[in-house]
């Protein structure tokens, strides 16, 4: 027996266990759309003449990323979209991706740029990586990419930056900062204040779930990924992410309760933990809360 989507008594393609809705492929994709507008409203206010970067790797959720704002923004004049491809220098994982971006952002009409670390630090991640076990591959790649997606986004005038982060990734990165005791990293999670140097960050996935996200690229043949990185693994994310994969199977609603829930917090945790005022690192010049940021230290850089 075929399931009817709860709205109209189609053929439902979906079963939204938090929601308990049936729902078929139009009420899907609207639903999904409904979310990302109201985020979008909710925690970003999109102005006229701004210019908004997407990072774009290629996967199924930045690509749904730039496809949304792409749809509700696409037709504004006054509104600029350009993507942001950065190549890690990962071998085995990172041209498929870029390909895929390249080719998403030549049918969409938009400019993609792409960045890479050989240019902009010396070395691919494939010859940082062996050097630096202690930390773990994950933490490099992160802070480096993090540090060129901004420095990109600010040389091109961007006013935005907005990145992929689905439900899942939302959920993770709180419970991972709770395990920590990480409070600075719970703060910068918050709706950001405008602070020079860095490009203010929008996540108009942050209330989808993964699944969906997936699900949403296959219906509008969006690229997907293949594979992933082979230093995911070194990740303490990995493990969270399990761990909460169970607890929604066991306790439907978790990831969006955990979401909800630092939303309401996050007030409170600016007040009492006011984000850090900026200088200048004195290597690179780039903004940061010491007088050399993280990317420089990670590299061995010292003035």
């Amino acid at each position: 027996m075929t399931l009817k989507c709860d709205k109209c008594n189609k053929d439902a393609i979906i079963y939204q266990r938090y929601s308990g809705m049936h729902l078929c492929r139009k009420h899907f994709i609207e639903d999904v759309e409904r979310k990302i507008k109201l985020t979008i409203r909710k925690h970003y206010s999109i102005k006229r003449n701004e210019t908004i970067a997407i990072g774009l790797s290629g996967g199924k959720d930045s690509s749904t990323a730039l496809h949304i704002l792409h749809r509700i923004f696409g037709m504004r004049p006054d509104i600029r979209l350009v993507g942001i491809s950065i190549d890690e220098g990962i071998e085995a994982y990172r041209p498929r991706t870029i390909k895929s971006a390249r080719e998403l952002t030549d049918e969409l009409g938009v400019e993609l740029i792409v960045r890479s670390f050989r240019e902009e630090y010396g070395k691919t991640m494939d010859e940082i990586a062996p050097m630096k076990r202690e930390k773990g591959a994950c933490s490099y790649c992160g802070v480096l990419r993090k540090s060129l997606l901004n420095k990109t986004a600010l040389e091109i005038g961007a006013t935005r930056l907005a990145i992929g982060h689905n439900l899942d990734d939302e959920a993770q990165t709180i419970l991972l900062n709770h395990l920590k005791g990480d409070v600075s990293r719970m703060v910068r999670m918050a709706p950001p204040d405008e602070l020079e140097g860095l490009v203010l960050r929008m996540k108009p996935l942050r209330q989808i779930p993964e699944k969906e996200v997936a699900l949403y690229a296959y219906l509008h043949g969006l690229p997907m990924g293949s594979g992933s990185c082979p230093y995911a693994h070194e990740a303490m994310r990995r493990e969270i992410r399990a761990l909460l994969n169970d607890l929604e199977v066991r306790h439907p609603g978790t990831k969006y309760a955990l979401l909800s829930g630092f939303d309401k917090i996050s007030g409170i945790l600016g007040r009492e933990y006011p984000q850090e005022g900026l200088s200048n690192c004195s290597i690179c010049g780039q903004a940061c809360t010491a007088d050399i940021c993280q990317t420089c230290k990670l590299l061995g850089k010292s003035g």
